[in-house]
């Protein structure tokens, strides 16, 4: 086929959107979905979840399991069976037969200098969608036990993700289990953080806070944002308490955003006190973050007379690009 013939069949795929009422629009997806390119595919399954086809689930069903076979040949990149596993999902679909298999699916690719794994979206995506899935709770504990140990940074995290989204007290168990032994990206012992507040709040701040004290400076900040962001006020008298305790530039910082993003008016006041008292590169941090702060409106006159009482040119600078001028 050639380029320009291709770019009309994707051209006529996109124009089903505004065509969701057609009786042909159904048809012509069943058709995309069929088609032996993964890219064709991937475009009609987008399109059906968009428009909430849940009639086509036996072809999206039918498309996943055709790519399964010889999938580095039939679905390079995991085109159409990224789409395929986000559409089901999205169309609430319950059994969960097709996304264990995507949970297991692992596609080593060719690449330059070996070979990489391009299935680490789809298992992903399949951790998340266990979680509406006619299973029961613990048989998707197990599974995402599993995914909590996936070679691929992005499956651990949503793993984590998705334990606290099924809302299992013992999922707290296994969360906390995994920041103590740790991972190799801070970001996803973060995570861990952020589902375990999500679940049990009062319990996981002071787990959380112990990781304050960690000798690796990574994990420091993800503790500090996490109970930062948390809304609860335990972790905000705990971030004060540290405050003086650090000195490291990034450590500091990475408290300030947290706070900026936290529910909290006692955090926005902290903010507030930082800005009067601390050095100015720090003060400027603290500006930042009052202005990402929901109560931005509130503290804006209080913060500009504090900035006007420092006299430096360069927090009325950053205080007038991040609240803009009076």
């Amino acid at each position: 086929m050639s380029k320009q013939a291709f770019d009309r069949k994707i051209d006529a795929l996109e124009a089903l959107r505004s065509a969701a009422e057609s009786p042909s629009t159904v048809e012509q997806l069943r058709k995309a979905l069929s088609d032996r390119s993964n890219y064709v595919a991937s475009k009609a399954a987008a399109i059906a979840s968009d428009l909430r086809l849940r009639s086509l689930v036996p072809d999206l069903l039918a498309a996943f399991e055709r790519f399964l076979a010889d999938p580095v040949k039939s679905d390079p990149q995991c085109w159409a069976k990224n789409a395929i596993a986000k559409a089901l999902k999205d169309l609430d679909h319950r059994d969960p037969a097709i996304f264990l298999k995507g949970l297991a699916h692992f596609q080593r690719e060719p690449v330059w200098g070996g070979r990489s794994d391009t299935a680490a979206t789809l298992r992903a995506t399949c951790a998340l969608a266990l979680v509406i899935c006619e299973l029961d709770d613990l048989s998707i504990l197990e599974h995402l036990v599993d995914a909590l140990a996936d070679p691929e940074k992005p499956v651990r995290l949503d793993a984590a993700r998705a334990i606290a989204q099924l809302s299992r007290p013992e999922g707290a168990l296994l969360l906390r289990l995994k920041a103590l032994i740790g991972d190799r990206e801070p970001e996803v012992v973060g995570q861990c953080f952020i589902s375990l507040l999500s679940l049990a709040p009062s319990d996981a701040v002071p787990f959380i806070a112990r990781f304050l004290d960690s000798d690796d400076g990574d994990i420091r900040i993800e503790a500090a944002g996490a109970l930062g962001e948390s809304g609860e006020p335990e972790a905000v008298s705990i971030l004060k308490r540290y405050w003086e305790r650090w000195t490291e530039p990034e450590f500091k910082r990475a408290v300030l955003i947290s706070l900026g993003a936290s529910p909290l008016p006692d955090a926005a006041e902290f903010l507030l006190s930082v800005l009067s008292d601390a050095p100015a590169q720090t003060a400027a941090e603290a500006i930042v973050a009052l202005a990402s702060s929901r109560y931005r409106s509130e503290m804006r006159e209080r913060a500009a007379n504090i900035v006007a009482s420092r006299t430096d040119p360069s927090l009325r600078g950053v205080f007038e690009r991040e609240f803009g001028r009076s």
